[in-house]
């Protein structure tokens, strides 16, 4: 069986086209074909190879001009992802300038420099991704800044919350992983040339210059020194990857729980046919959601395998490159996948205020003991208070009347709070807090951000 994530049927609810295409094989050699092109390049500006062999070189090296088949057939000899390339390609150029193909370099200065160069898209596409996100959550924030509804802790209604707030705390997240992918690209999308232990010793004294060249032809930053065996930068990444796939699907869990038969808050958007059961015709189920806290769950998985890959003996270890090829595209499919599902998910939230009034209800006013304790705690202190609120909350549950009644049979509390103010203690909408305040500066940093 073919991956999910390459799987004609299901991959698309894993991973969008457009990603799987940026680590597709033909993306991969074009990345492999630009990094000998920039080092032939660089070499020829430095007089270490003739300028007609850097010429032939970049005519050559197209991913039209390669024949991947027979690649794979040699790589399946070889080995060697890079052994492959320069055979083939250089079979395409003159004898004269072949010797020049691959000058100096190692196979891994080409797979690295390559991988970076696809990096550079994948982030385009996530960046972009992750905006659209951050602007639905925005959205959804200030449509629903002061629509009320029930706060919960361990899973038991607590005290009045906002959707806009509960929006807002997953919008202010999603900003900070937003600058914290600001910040990982510089120090990713770095390129690489060493030569077999990163010395550059093929290329003297001019080792430093080629390496700037080249990279500066293929708009990538230069290390200082040769980073095979450093593979900090791309477990940044990968922990990245596993922190944003975390939020979303810490807000997926969150929407498919309050679609519950039994709470009914939210929905994801309906559309007909969409989220239906093979034989229980009444049903509507949570579709995106699900496949979102899958994938949060593999990227979690992810970042331990890149820190394995870290840990290299030598200049140069043993499994660590093709254990990041099993890791890296597939944090960035699966991610790209999570986006893709989720966004739509915010964008058509289906909400229902009438029933989040209803389940707040639904506990005979319970929700709003903390309410009124901390109304009558002027007058009483808060443990009298606390103790006061509690004998009435057990008196109405035992009774099966509401807290409203159960206070007003209590002379202590009616002593100093009359029906009126015990109304106004009661009220969801009266208890909501800093909660729209804290919405108003959220989506002010979403907005200083340019979302």
């Amino acid at each position: 069986m073919a991956s999910v994530i390459d799987s004609a049927y299901l991959g698309d609810g894993f991973g969008t086209p457009a990603m799987r295409a940026v680590f597709s094989d033909r993306a991969r050699l074009s990345g492999w074909l630009r990094a000998e092109v920039a080092l032939a390049q660089a070499q020829a500006g430095l007089g270490l190879i003739p300028d007609a062999a850097a010429q032939a070189i970049a005519q050559a090296a197209r991913p039209e001009n390669m024949d991947l088949a027979a690649m794979k057939a040699d790589f399946d000899v070889s080995g060697v992802a890079i052994v492959p390339l320069v055979r083939h390609l250089g079979a395409l150029l003159p004898p004269e300038h072949r010797r020049f193909l691959h000058y100096g370099a190692t196979t891994q200065d080409i797979t690295d420099t390559g991988c970076v160069l696809q990096m550079r898209d994948a982030l385009g596409l996530i960046a972009a991704d992750l905006d659209a996100l951050c602007r639905a959550l925005a959205a959804l924030a200030g449509r629903h800044r002061d629509t009320v509804m029930a706060g919960r802790s361990f899973q038991q209604q607590a005290v009045p919350v906002t959707l806009g707030y509960k929006a807002a705390v997953w919008l202010d997240e999603c900003l900070r992983h937003r600058a914290r992918l600001a910040a990982l690209r510089p120090r990713l999308l770095v390129g690489q040339l060493g030569g077999a232990v990163g010395t550059l010793a093929t290329m003297g004294a001019q080792g430093p210059a080629v390496r700037s060249a080249m990279m500066a032809a293929l708009g990538l930053g230069e290390a200082v020194i040769t980073w095979h065996t450093a593979r900090d930068r791309w477990a940044e990444l990968v922990q990245w990857q596993a922190l944003a796939g975390a939020t979303l699907g810490k807000i997926a869990g969150e929407v498919a729980v309050l679609m519950r038969s039994e709470i009914g808050e939210l929905s994801e958007p309906a559309t007909p046919g969409r989220g239906g059961s093979s034989t229980m015709p009444q049903k509507r189920n949570p579709v995106a959601c699900p496949q979102v806290m899958a994938i949060a769950r593999r990227l979690r998985d992810l970042p331990a395998l890149q820190l394995d890959a870290m840990m290299q003996e030598h200049e140069r270890g043993l499994g660590a490159m093709p254990m990041e090829w099993l890791v890296v595209p597939d944090g960035f499919v699966l991610l790209s996948g999570a986006l893709a599902q989720m966004r739509p998910v915010l964008e058509g939230l289906q909400v229902d205020p009438a029933r989040m009034a209803s389940n707040m209800a639904r506990g005979g006013g319970l929700i709003m003991a903390e309410a009124v304790m901390m109304g009558l705690a002027p007058a009483m202190g808060r443990d009298q208070a606390k103790q006061a609120v509690e004998r009435a909350a057990r008196a109405a549950t035992a009774g099966g009347t509401d807290l409203r009644a159960a206070l007003i049979a209590d002379p202590a509390v009616t002593a100093h709070l009359d029906g009126a103010a015990l109304d106004r203690l009661l009220d969801p909408a009266a208890y909501t807090g800093s909660a729209g305040a804290m919405v108003d500066a959220v989506l002010a940093q979403a907005a200083a951000a340019g979302l």
